[in-house]
């Protein structure tokens, strides 16, 4: 009999990516906002009683960083108060949980990569928020996985790619902060290093999901590093030089031509952004590696692979060592 998996977030970015190679691993049950709203968690509770997976994926989470300033009640019902219920509630069933987190947990004062260990300190209700999940989930005890990844970006959705995209049809110029570095993550890489490592794990146990060996805390983002403004010029150069712009391109310009003439950087004071972001959130994945043999691509590879792909994580070879 094949495991129940219960996906959240399944039209997002993630999880829309994760849905079509989850039924691989078992029989997926993947209730849309409607059916599942992560800010009332009797909600959550009453789903997984009713469902009763062996395997529950939180990719869904309040991800409006501006927003969740004002609106941090909400933020933290979905983002820490959901995953602690579906925690408590996968532990009294005897499943397990996989959970994404965010490298906002931690207050970018450091220069070189964050690993597991570094303590976190977010620097804004959306870090904050995302960290108290963290907590609640490794609190209750259950077997779980928590995927810390970063700067995320899809072909879906709403982020920094179709962000430049649309405005680039839009101005002559684009100003972007070239003071806040990262890793771009496609979410697509992520879904199947996610999956990837599901598989291996099914494999190597020869049973469903067994976590209780590598339950924990990884990161599980891009390689490599860039600004915000090497990433703006990185998507231009892809634009403009894709030969056959796929369906999902032509739908974030709303097939208008690019016009953007220059990519100009600023500060992130210049930028006059309502919330603090950490200036530096760069991820160290080796343990990752080292516990499941399973890297991501640089995230300049990731974004080329992205402009040439039809966004499905299905096609996408993901980096293995021995597992």
């Amino acid at each position: 009999m094949r495991p129940v998996i219960l996906l959240t977030g399944g039209s997002g970015q993630v999880g829309g990516e994760l849905l079509p190679l989850l039924s691989q691993l078992g029989e997926v049950v993947a209730p849309d906002h409607s059916q599942l709203d992560l800010s009332k968690p009797a909600g959550v509770r009453q789903t997984i009683r009713e469902v009763r997976p062996q395997l529950i994926i939180n990719a869904a989470a309040y991800t409006a960083v501006d927003r969740a300033e004002t609106d941090e009640a909400t933020a933290q019902m979905v983002n820490a108060e959901a995953p602690e219920v579906m925690a408590v509630e996968a532990k009294k069933i005897g499943a397990v949980l996989l959970h994404f987190s965010t490298d906002y947990i931690f207050d970018g004062t450091k220069r070189t990569p964050y690993d597991e260990t570094d303590s976190a300190n977010p620097i804004n209700v959306y870090g904050k928020t995302k960290f108290a999940g963290e907590q609640a989930i490794r609190a209750s005890g259950v077997s779980h996985l928590i995927f810390r990844t970063a700067w995320v970006y899809a072909t879906r959705g709403k982020n920094f790619l179709l962000t430049i995209l649309r405005l680039a049809t839009d101005r002559d110029e684009l100003r972007v902060v070239s003071d806040q570095v990262g890793s771009p993550t496609c979410a697509s890489e992520l879904a199947a290093a996610t999956c990837e490592i599901l598989t291996r794990m099914n494999d190597r146990n020869r049973g469903p999901f067994a976590f209780s060996e590598v339950s924990g805390t990884y990161h599980v983002s891009a390689a490599g590093q860039t600004t915000w403004y090497d990433f703006a010029k990185a998507i231009r150069e892809e634009a403009l030089s894709t030969p056959h712009p796929r369906k999902w391109l032509a739908d974030a310009t709303k097939g208008r031509q690019w016009i953007a003439d220059r990519v100009t950087p600023i500060s992130t004071e210049e930028f006059h952004s309502p919330t603090p972001r950490p200036a530096y959130s760069v991820l160290s994945n080796s343990l990752l590696m080292q516990k499941f043999g399973v890297s991501l691509p640089d995230w300049r590879l990731q974004l080329k692979r992205c402009f040439f792909s039809d966004s499905s994580a299905a096609n996408l070879a993901v980096k293995a060592g021995a597992g």
